[in-house]
């Protein structure tokens, strides 16, 4: 009988390809103190204050889309906000990476152009509940509910605007980061 080949430590180390890169996440300290990073929590705070002021009170009608608008860019500014604060573009497919500053850009554009829809409707509502802005008044009256989330709605248009044009300017000056 031949004898058995002696027992060989087994190697624990993973193949190469199949190791996973593994980093920790770290904060890009730069983006915080940046313009393009301010601006990112302006448009948090005043797209928060926008969509509370309408949720907190009763609401009907077209002002479903002002909320839709509200809620759906406060989201989408939340994640672009803690995956640049991050550092992780290069994860978001089809749209990170080299794409990155051009993808915020569409997103400010965008918001910009609905946000002014959303003033609109608004300003509509806010001067179509006027008749109750009286001391006398007993009922129901959302004329300062609705004026002061037009205010918000301009705060939030404006500062989306900027922060297109910041990305636009970018673009046009070659960068290809968001700050």
């Amino acid at each position: 009988t031949h004898p058995s080949p002696p027992l060989e430590e087994k190697d624990t180390a993973m193949p190469p390809q199949q190791q996973v890169n593994r980093t920790s996440l770290s904060v890009k300290k730069e983006f915080l103190k940046s313009f393009i990073g301010i601006l990112r929590v302006l448009q948090i705070l005043v797209g928060a204050g926008l969509w509370i002021t309408i949720a907190a009170n009763k609401y009907e009608g077209s002002i479903h889309f002002v909320l839709f608008v509200a809620v759906l860019f406060w989201l989408l500014t939340l994640a672009l906000y803690f995956v640049t604060l991050l550092d992780r573009q290069d994860f978001v497919p089809f749209l990170g990476g080299d794409r990155w500053l051009l993808s915020n850009t569409l997103h400010d554009l965008l918001a910009t152009l609905l946000f002014f829809v959303a003033l609109g409707i608004m300003i509509y509502k806010t001067d179509k509940n006027s008749f109750c802005n009286l001391e006398l008044y007993k009922h129901l009256c959302l004329y300062k509910v609705y004026l002061t989330a037009s205010v918000f709605c301009c705060l939030c248009a404006a500062a989306y605007l900027v922060s297109a044009i910041y990305g636009s300017c970018r673009k046009c000056k070659g960068k290809q980061t968001v700050f």
